[in-house]
């Protein structure tokens, strides 16, 4: 078994806490996320999970076994780092068996594990080539090679990605979720990007200032986010938050002429709407103006606004829409959200919501 259980870690240099209580399960073959923006903790959590940084307070089990106290060669993982990490010197073979020679693991049975390996990562042909003489995608596929040859239960990678071209990213996102489901590892996956994130994950775990802000598949915080913190860092691009103020017959956006958009008082709550969501309608609806458009090629994003407020729509196509051209904007009442406007937190008992 190869399950991990982090439970309560905590990080903290003098008053800095870096980690506060974090507790999340990654279950046997699953790939899970940390993501989240610079500074909220993910990497700090993946080296402890690893044991390069020792824990101020909790424990973390690794198949069953708590591994809090026990020094990194002690826990059956693997890891890839941000940076390839590679021997100049050394060729594509010698790298990655590098590990496995360090260990004394015999002759015969390291040319076993390499020649599976590259085959593998589809290095076969480069072996005796050194980095120098390699892309940054083959770089990263020998980096791989070398945590896969350990033949490690667990692998934890911390933005192995991060200095490839978006072209390579998205190949190597596809190339490590294949690799990770074939040999059954379970895997903990280190990110900024939600794109990686929502592509590779079976979990997603979001954190913020070094606490997790929502746990869930990336099908269920998509599409019911339990903050507006979540909302606006899921999507491309994020959730529009508009701010309610009551009017006749319920509640409607802040500074719009109308309609009702909730059934009841909405002071203090904030309208979520994904810009996928709203549509250009020629009657009723929400009037907005718009300020400026993007043409993506399949879609096109315009950005409106309503009074002093900014939202974005997602349209298919060629959106011809001039800067200042009024749209009218609707939706449909099951893709809207609401969240409390101090806390952030998702209303779920709300008034009922409405559609313009």
């Amino acid at each position: 078994m190869s399950e991990i259980v982090v439970a309560g870690i905590t990080k903290a240099w003098g008053g800095v806490v870096a980690v506060d209580r974090v507790s999340f399960t990654a279950r046997a073959g699953e790939l899970l996320v940390l993501l989240g923006p610079s500074g909220c903790g993910k990497s700090t959590t993946l080296r402890l999970i690893a044991g390069l940084e020792e824990a101020t307070a909790g424990t973390v089990q690794i198949g069953g076994r708590d591994v809090t106290q026990l020094p990194p060669s002690a826990r059956q993982i693997a890891m890839v780092f941000q940076s390839y990490a590679l021997f100049p010197h050394l060729t594509v073979a010698e790298n990655i068996v590098f590990g496995l020679k360090v260990r004394r693991v015999p002759a015969a049975e390291r040319a076993r594990r390499l020649q599976r390996v590259a085959e593998l990562v589809g290095l076969a042909q480069l072996l005796e080539r050194k980095p120098a003489q390699l892309s940054g995608g083959q770089r990263q596929r020998v980096a791989l090679g070398r945590a896969i040859i350990a033949e490690a239960p667990v692998c934890l990678m911390d933005e192995p990605l991060s200095n490839l071209d978006a072209q390579l990213r998205q190949e190597m996102r596809a190339e490590i979720r294949a690799l990770q489901q074939r040999l059954g590892m379970t895997m903990v996956y280190v990110t900024h990007d939600q794109t990686e994130a929502m592509t590779m994950a079976d979990q997603i775990i979001l954190l913020r200032e070094g606490r997790i802000e929502h746990s869930a598949s990336p099908d269920e915080i998509y599409a019911r986010p339990a903050t507006s913190f979540t909302a606006r860092f899921i999507g491309t691009p994020p959730m529009n938050l508009l701010r309610l103020a009551d009017s006749l017959g319920g509640a409607a956006i802040a500074a719009s002429n109308g309609p009702a958009v909730l059934a009841g008082h909405g002071e203090a709550m904030l309208l979520g709407i994904r810009p996928e969501h709203l549509r250009i309608a020629n009657v009723g609806g929400v009037t907005a103006e718009v300020v400026a458009s993007e043409y993506l090629g399949a879609d096109t994003v315009v950005q409106c606004r309503i009074g002093d407020q900014s939202l974005s729509v997602r349209g298919a196509g060629h959106l011809r829409l001039g800067k200042g051209t009024p749209v009218r904007l609707t939706w449909s009442a099951e893709d809207a959200h609401l969240f409390d406007a101090s806390s952030g937190q998702r209303r779920t008992d709300g008034p009922a919501m409405l559609a313009p």
